[in-house]
């Protein structure tokens, strides 16, 4: 009865948290827009017992989905959220993995402090860093200022409300999640191995591509889920650096659920977009797993 209570725990937590509110979007996703509050008329009535899910079958219309496919925005919008987030897990491995192996190659009693300033920025509101990069970032902001006052530019550059400033945020968000996993990899790399490929006649860089970077594999591969899963359908900072010419999924879903009050076609957006995160939710999955039986 206890190992009962033990694992419903987590399942009920799944429960209540995903599958509950999947099966209310998805309800709404297949219901017509209207004007009322809420904005839409279900098509599927729990209230009518049997009667109405048979009758929701034999009327089953998936207009919002078929909707998607016909209009070049939404497809657009995917595409460029793939893009978006391909590109800064890339940027943020290429910056990420450096500052972890540093941290990883310091004297043990400088590492705590090391791992303190990473985990520092989750100290203040996400929210505040995205503005504060808006400040940096902008025409007359402090990276303008201090790159004019140093002569290297000679007009201010125009950063903020590009694709660059969304790169620039994403990588700087997330990039404590790309450090961490990697440097609990190289964390635990034995040293001796790096001696025995130098005494094989490795040199320092082979030494690091033939050993170091292999047994950080596991830790490259869950930095880089960490990062594009949230990445993939963020919202804030395209909004808030990219302005209106960055095109990401996030930003229509809210769009069509805030502005133009359309929740059947956002909740179809959302489905779409839970469908595509699936699929590396459950590569990040089977890779932990095997990670956990090769520790085994």
């Amino acid at each position: 009865m206890r190992r009962f209570s033990l694992i419903s725990i987590p399942y009920l937590w799944l429960l209540a948290l995903f599958l509950v509110p999947f099966i209310i979007v998805l309800k709404i996703s297949l219901s017509d827009s209207a004007l009322a509050i809420p904005p839409y008329t279900p098509t599927l009535d729990f209230s009518e017992g049997w009667a109405g899910i048979k009758a929701f079958w034999s009327e089953l219309d998936m207009e919002n989905f078929v909707f998607l496919t016909e209009d070049d925005l939404y497809w657009k919008a995917y595409l460029s959220s793939l893009n978006i987030a391909i590109v800064s897990t890339i940027l943020t491995l290429l910056v990420g993995f450096p500052i972890a192996y540093a941290m990883a190659r310091a004297p043990e009693e400088w590492r705590p402090t090391l791992l303190m300033l990473i985990i520092l920025p989750f100290w203040t509101s996400f929210l505040i860093r995205v503005y504060s990069w808006m400040g940096i970032l902008s025409q007359e902001g402090y990276l303008n200022q201090l790159l004019l006052s140093l002569g290297i530019i000679s007009e201010p550059l125009v950063i903020l409300n590009t694709n660059t400033a969304v790169y620039i945020g994403i990588v700087y968000t997330y990039l404590p999640f790309m450090i961490l996993p990697i440097y609990a990899a190289l964390e635990k790399l034995d040293g001796s191995l790096l001696e025995a490929a130098e005494d094989l006649g490795c040199s320092r860089t082979s030494a690091f591509w033939l050993v170091t970077v292999p047994l950080s594999k596991q830790g490259i591969i869950a930095g880089s889920f960490l990062v594009f899963i949230p990445t993939l359908g963020e919202f804030v900072i395209p909004s808030l650096l990219g302005g209106s010419k960055t095109l990401m999924i996030g930003k229509v879903l809210w769009e069509e659920f805030f502005s133009n009050r359309d929740w059947p076609v956002a909740s179809a957006v959302a489905i779409i977009l839970l469908l595509i995160l699936v699929i590396p939710i459950i590569l990040f999955q089977r890779n932990e797993q095997k990670q956990r039986e090769a520790e085994g």
